[in-house]
Protein backbone atom coordinates (compact mmCIF):
# COMPACT_ATOMS: atom_id res chain seq x y z
CA UNK A 1 0.00 0.00 0.00
CA UNK A 2 1.61 3.52 -0.76
CA UNK A 3 0.92 6.26 1.73
CA UNK A 4 0.72 9.88 -0.40
CA UNK A 5 2.64 12.47 1.59
CA UNK A 6 1.04 14.43 3.71
CA UNK A 7 1.22 18.29 1.64
CA UNK A 8 -0.52 15.93 -1.22
CA UNK A 9 -2.98 15.12 0.93
CA UNK A 10 -3.65 18.38 1.78
CA UNK A 11 -3.40 19.57 -1.67
CA UNK A 12 -6.64 17.44 -2.11
CA UNK A 13 -8.43 18.50 0.50
CA UNK A 14 -8.14 22.15 -0.61
CA UNK A 15 -8.71 20.99 -4.03
CA UNK A 16 -12.07 19.22 -3.18
CA UNK A 17 -12.90 22.20 -0.57
CA UNK A 18 -12.67 24.50 -4.04
CA UNK A 19 -14.78 22.57 -5.71
CA UNK A 20 -17.45 22.71 -4.47
CA UNK A 21 -20.54 24.23 -5.74
CA UNK A 22 -23.36 26.31 -4.11
CA UNK A 23 -26.30 24.97 -3.31
CA UNK A 24 -29.65 25.88 -5.22
CA UNK A 25 -32.60 27.14 -3.08
CA UNK A 26 -35.26 24.51 -3.92
CA UNK A 27 -38.48 26.76 -2.70
CA UNK A 28 -39.28 30.06 -0.91
CA UNK A 29 -42.88 30.05 0.90
CA UNK A 30 -43.69 32.45 3.44
CA UNK A 31 -41.94 31.41 6.66
CA UNK A 32 -40.05 28.50 4.78
CA UNK A 33 -37.13 27.89 2.58
CA UNK A 34 -35.69 24.37 1.25
CA UNK A 35 -32.11 24.49 0.42
CA UNK A 36 -31.17 21.39 -1.90
CA UNK A 37 -29.11 18.86 -0.46
CA UNK A 38 -30.45 19.61 2.57
CA UNK A 39 -33.49 17.60 5.09
CA UNK A 40 -34.14 21.30 6.73
CA UNK A 41 -37.10 23.47 6.39
CA UNK A 42 -35.35 26.94 7.18
CA UNK A 43 -37.16 30.17 8.33
CA UNK A 44 -34.32 32.11 7.71
CA UNK A 45 -30.69 30.80 6.26
CA UNK A 46 -27.34 31.36 5.26
CA UNK A 47 -25.76 29.40 1.60
CA UNK A 48 -22.75 29.15 0.91
CA UNK A 49 -20.49 26.89 -1.66
CA UNK A 50 -20.64 23.69 -0.35
CA UNK A 51 -23.46 24.48 2.64
CA UNK A 52 -26.28 25.97 4.29
CA UNK A 53 -27.27 26.45 7.69
CA UNK A 54 -29.94 28.36 10.36
CA UNK A 55 -29.71 32.14 10.06
CA UNK A 56 -29.58 32.95 14.25
CA UNK A 57 -30.44 36.49 14.31
CA UNK A 58 -28.42 36.19 17.89
CA UNK A 59 -25.69 36.46 16.26
CA UNK A 60 -26.06 39.87 14.01
CA UNK A 61 -29.41 41.10 14.66
CA UNK A 62 -31.66 40.88 11.79
CA UNK A 63 -29.27 42.62 9.44
CA UNK A 64 -26.27 41.74 7.81
CA UNK A 65 -23.45 44.03 9.93
CA UNK A 66 -22.27 47.16 7.95
CA UNK A 67 -19.07 46.28 8.46
CA UNK A 68 -19.73 42.84 7.11
CA UNK A 69 -20.89 44.79 3.92
CA UNK A 70 -17.72 46.71 4.02
CA UNK A 71 -15.04 43.70 4.28
CA UNK A 72 -16.68 41.69 1.32
CA UNK A 73 -16.45 44.85 -0.65
CA UNK A 74 -13.32 45.71 0.29
CA UNK A 75 -12.22 41.84 -0.74
CA UNK A 76 -13.31 42.40 -4.23
CA UNK A 77 -16.89 40.80 -3.16
CA UNK A 78 -19.87 41.91 -4.88
CA UNK A 79 -22.59 42.80 -2.45
CA UNK A 80 -26.11 42.70 -3.38
CA UNK A 81 -28.88 43.42 -0.85
CA UNK A 82 -32.50 42.64 -3.02
CA UNK A 83 -36.12 41.81 -1.33
CA UNK A 84 -36.08 37.96 -0.74
CA UNK A 85 -37.68 36.50 -3.93
CA UNK A 86 -35.78 38.75 -6.03
CA UNK A 87 -32.28 37.41 -4.09
CA UNK A 88 -33.63 33.96 -3.98
CA UNK A 89 -33.94 34.83 -8.25
CA UNK A 90 -30.77 35.94 -8.62
CA UNK A 91 -28.99 33.37 -6.29
CA UNK A 92 -30.31 30.68 -7.74
CA UNK A 93 -29.00 32.63 -11.64
CA UNK A 94 -25.77 32.60 -10.33
CA UNK A 95 -25.81 28.88 -9.21
CA UNK A 96 -27.09 28.01 -12.49
CA UNK A 97 -24.48 29.66 -14.17
CA UNK A 98 -21.69 27.69 -11.88
CA UNK A 99 -20.35 30.71 -10.12
CA UNK A 100 -19.54 30.20 -6.43
CA UNK A 101 -22.16 32.25 -4.58
CA UNK A 102 -23.33 32.98 -0.84
CA UNK A 103 -26.58 34.34 0.85
CA UNK A 104 -28.43 35.79 4.13
CA UNK A 105 -31.57 34.82 3.38
CA UNK A 106 -35.14 36.40 5.50
CA UNK A 107 -38.04 34.35 4.24
CA UNK A 108 -40.38 36.76 5.90
CA UNK A 109 -39.23 39.95 4.06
Amino acid sequence: MRVEPSWLNQLLKISVKFLMTSPEIASLSWGQMKVKGSNTTYKDCKVWPGGSRTWDWRETGTEVPSSTVEYLKKHGIDVRVLQTEQAVKEYNALVAQGVRVGGVFHSTC
